[in-house]
Parts: structure tokens; C-alpha cells; sequence
């Protein structure tokens, strides 16, 4: 491969900021694979956000690149799985398999797309150094003929339009709204973008810890709950960012609430036993091989934590620590506090989508 700009590449990144800055260039916030494709010729890559290769997993993507984009280029986005109800991040994190005819099948089940807003290189210009107006003008020449696999986000100069964005789109499945300064150049690994994402909190039950990895005095994280409507009460994420000396006044605090798994909510090894079909239970999304166990808890402590969205039944991000509620009734923890965001047609963003 011999592009002006070879892999690997760590892509530019964003700040948090809690509003939507001025005198930017606004596009939506997708929430998949951050990733950078490079192509020369029929040899295409597709690098990640830690600069490691993730080209074997989506081999209906190389395909597509090839038949898609311009002979020799480098073009940043995000790869997604469209659904009828938005973005699948499940369905993506599910691409990440070992077994090479998983993959195969996956990607005739389940084919992914990718969300192209930057450029890095085409033919043998090197476009990093030109400022981002300039690399979006010839990301939109460069993406005129592309599809139906590579798409070219929309962007704005509209504080307005972004902020329409910003409250409409996450019905799709997407997380908020990036501006870019116009004159900015590609900075890879520079936090040199501002990304503004949804925040909002829940009160939630606390009813199991796991042990931190420096011992057995510390928790390591919290296991959040919330009571569906038949009153059973799901597992919806973890919130784990304490200092250590929080971590060990935790565990101690803790001890009184530990029970044992006859009678818990989460008693999942014996929900397997009875029905051993494959489940997520309050699984890992990220690492099926990682250890699960926890020390099962009375639900009868309420904390409030901040989230950005949902996905699914769970948090889709770690959850923040806010404050405890002792006000609250564990009862009262229930998905009906939370807000829904009217649905929205991935479509409608991207034509070709959904």
C-alpha cells in the first residue's frame, strides 16, 4: 500500500464541551467504529481508533471500497449496522469474532456501512496539512458515486440545524453532535474537535459489586438495576470511576447488604441451568471470556448515576456516579423514569440508510 498516508493511523479526536460552540462545522455524532479506511487499488485496510486492524471482521466492506471509493484514498468515519429501529451497536460489537465463517455470515446477516467525514488522502495529495473546510469539499467530490455501502455525513454551518440534530437524531441511535473549526488541520491523536453528547441521570438499584483487581477490601465497580414493569428488576450497567479510598469505604459500607444467590434477582447461574440457550444476562457486551461473578447484594440502595443513552435494556456507556439517594425507594427505580427519545429514521439522515 502506497498512499500518501499510510496505516496506522490514530484518528483526530474530540472534547467534551456541555454546549454547542459557534463559528464550527456541525455533523452528527454516530455512534459505531471509529475508523480510518485506507485503499490503493484492490489492497484496502481498515484501521482503528487504537490503530489495530479491523479489516477481517467486515470483508463486505473491503468489497465495497473497492467498487465504491476512488482508487487511492484515505478517508476517516465510522463503520455502523443500520437497523429498522436505528443503529445497532449489538450487532456490530458482534462482528468482533474470532471464527472467520462467523464473520462470513455476520457479514451477509448483518452487513455493515460506513459513515465517511474527513479525508486524509486522495490520489497522491496528502490532505492532513489543508484545513477542514478544504478536506470536506473534496470528501464530497471524492464520495460523489459512492454507495449504497459508503456514506458521506451530512454537515452544517447552522448552529440551529445542529442543535435540531442534536435533539431529533438520537431517535436513530446517534449520541450527540461534533463541531469542527473550519481552518483545522488533521491532528491525529489531538483532541482538536468538540463533541457535545446526551447526559441525563437515573436512580438505580444497587444490588451486586465486584471485587477491584488490586485485592479484596476495594470494590471495583457497582451493578446497577432497574424494575421493568412486571417487577422484575434487569441489569442495566455498572458505575465504577471511584478513588480508591471511596472504593475500600465502599466495600465496607457494603458488607451489612450481602446475601446470598437463593432469592436474588440476578441468580443467573441458575436461570443458565434451567434454560442453557446462550443469554447476556448482566454479560459483558465487550469480552464473553471475561469473569462475571459478583457478590450478590439486598437491592435496597439507590444511587444516582449520569448516562448518555440506552441501548437496548442497558446503559450503552458506563454509567457516572452522582450522588446516593437515600430519599428514594428501591421500588421506585423503574425504566419509567427514564427518557425516550421519539424514534427517528436513520434514513432520513443518510438516504440509503435503514
Amino acid at each position: 500500500m502506497k498512499p500518501p498516508v499510510v496505516p496506522p493511523v490514530a484518528p483526530m479526536l474530540a472534547k467534551s464541551v456541555p454546549t454547542i460552540p459557534p463559528d464550527a462545522m456541525y455533523e452528527p455524532k454516530w455512534d459505531g467504529f471509529r475508523s480510518i479506511c485506507f485503499r490503493d487499488g484492490d489492497d484496502v485496510e481498515f484501521g482503528s481508533r487504537n490503530e489495530r486492524p479491523l479489516t477481517r471482521y467486515f470483508p463486505e466492506l473491503v468489497a465495497a471500497a473497492v467498487a465504491e471509493l476512488p482508487d487511492r484514498c484515505v478517508i476517516d468515519g465510522e463503520i455502523i449496522v443500520p437497523a429498522a429501529h436505528g443503529l445497532d451497536f449489538d450487532a456490530l460489537q458482534l462482528r468482533m469474532h474470532p471464527a472467520a465463517s462467523r464473520v462470513r455470515m455476520l457479514a451477509d446477516k448483518t452487513p455493515a456501512h460506513f459513515i465517511a467525514f474527513d479525508l486524509l488522502a486522495l490520489g497522491d495529495d496528502d490532505y492532513t496539512g489543508r484545513p477542514f473546510h478544504e478536506r470536506r469539499a473534496a470528501l464530497e467530490v471524492a464520495l460523489a458515486d459512492a454507495g449504497p455501502s459508503f456514506h458521506l455525513t451530512p454537515v452544517t454551518t447552522d448552529v440551529a440545524t445542529a442543535q435540531r440534530w442534536f435533539d431529533e437524531f438520537e431517535g436513530a441511535g446517534l449520541d450527540g453532535v461534533i463541531a469542527k473549526p473550519p481552518s483545522v488541520t488533521y491532528q491525529p491523536d489531538k483532541r482538536v474537535m468538540f463533541k457535545i453528547k446526551h447526559v441525563r441521570t437515573a436512580d438505580c438499584v444497587v444490588a451486586g459489586y465486584r471485587l477491584h483487581k488490586s485485592g479484596d477490601d476495594a470494590i471495583g465497580s457497582l451493578m446497577l438495576g432497574l424494575y421493568r414493569d412486571d417487577g422484575t428488576l434487569a441489569s442495566v450497567g455498572v458505575v465504577g470511576a471511584f478513588p480508591m479510598a471511596k472504593r475500600r469505604t465502599l466495600f465496607t459500607e457494603l458488607q451489612p447488604l450481602i446475601t446470598d444467590f437463593d432469592g436474588h434477582p440476578w441468580n443467573w447461574a441458575a436461570q443458565v441451568a434451567d434454560d442453557p440457550a446462550p443469554r447476556r444476562q448482566g454479560g459483558s457486551r465487550w469480552n464473553a471470556g471475561k469473569d462475571l461473578s459478583f457478590v450478590p447484594l439486598r437491592p435496597e440502595r439507590v444511587v444516582e448515576v449520569r448516562y448518555e443513552h440506552m441501548e437496548g435494556d442497558r446503559f450503552r456507556h458506563l454509567a457516572q456516579f452522582n450522588r446516593w439517594r437515600p430519599d428514594r425507594d428501591p421500588a421506585s427505580c423503574t425504566y419509567e423514569q427514564l427518557d425516550t427519545p421519539p424514534s427517528y429514521a436513520l434514513g432520513d439522515i443518510v438516504p440509503g440508510l435503514g
